[in-house]
């Protein structure tokens, strides 16, 4: 499938911003199941400064703002071929350890809740599991915006039983780790045929399953990434993979307007007549 992809973010301060320094994990890499055939970023308000790839194999820009600036816009766009691999990402490549992946963080504690949840789980293989893991998720934890934060953790989310994606992937990572199964966030876009817009990009656990590799499950939609989906980073948590992070000086109060629109790309586009 051919997607066509343009996120765009908007900050407007009340007071203008002195200084500010914003990390950008906003483009998409050739991997198993994607191939990019185009992709730019660009700034307006703020200067690109460098580009590289964090520990994770994320490709990431610093943008920096030196002066007085009321307004900052970052649009990202560009066209990716997909496949569907059944969610099946495959061999773990890069430069972090596999085991690197079974680490906690505070947004994913290996709290009693989320061990209680895992310990729950059953099926002959660890595959069968994560296939009940995702579901339980799903059922257990209603899909409900502006009740959870980037810093809602995966037990608060749990015990509260109300969140988005991001929760349902904490919740998904931190449970597979304490099954001694690596777990990572993943960050990337998802088509919704009856809503090519949406207000946000998308996220879903990948977990490493012996045999298979990484393995992608979205528990906010309860299925397995297919070639509706765009993988852009991946970390141990949302802070790892967000698409956009850093920090501001000399900003009272901002307001933040995200726009991404995901469509499919009719095959006579990309094709000669």
């Amino acid at each position: 499938m051919r997607l066509k992809i343009n996120h765009t973010t908007q900050y407007t301060y009340e007071e203008p911003v002195q200084y500010s320094l914003q990390r950008l994990r906003l483009t998409p890499l050739t991997q198993p199941g994607q191939t990019v055939l185009s992709w730019e970023t660009s700034v307006e308000g703020a200067r690109m400064e460098v580009g590289y790839d964090d520990h994770f194999g994320n490709r990431t820009n610093l943008v920096s703002v030196n002066g007085d600036q009321t307004s900052i816009r970052i649009i990202a766009t560009g066209e990716v071929e997909t496949e569907d691999r059944s969610g099946v990402y495959g061999v773990h490549q890069g430069y972090a350890p596999l085991w690197l992946y079974l680490r906690e963080t505070p947004l994913t504690k290996m709290a009693k809740p989320i061990r209680n949840l895992a310990k729950s789980m059953s099926g002959d293989t660890d595959l069968a599991k994560m296939h009940m893991l995702m579901s339980t998720i799903a059922e257990t934890v209603e899909y409900r915006q502006g009740e959870t934060g980037t810093e809602t953790t995966a037990e608060q989310a749990l015990l509260q039983g109300s969140g988005v994606c991001q929760d349902h992937t904490h919740i998904m990572v931190a449970a597979a780790r304490t099954l001694g199964l690596p777990g990572r966030y993943v960050s990337g876009y998802l088509m919704m045929e009856d809503q090519p817009e949406q207000t946000a990009s998308h996220a879903w656990a990948e977990i490493h399953l012996a045999g298979l590799g990484w393995v992608g499950f979205d528990a906010a939609n309860k299925m397995c990434p297919d070639d509706r989906y765009v993988r852009i980073a991946c970390g141990l948590d949302y802070r790892d993979a967000a698409p956009i992070s850093g920090l501001i000086h000399g900003a009272a109060s901002e307001a933040l307007k995200v726009t991404v629109t995901v469509e499919q790309q009719e095959q006579s586009q990309s094709q000669s007549q």
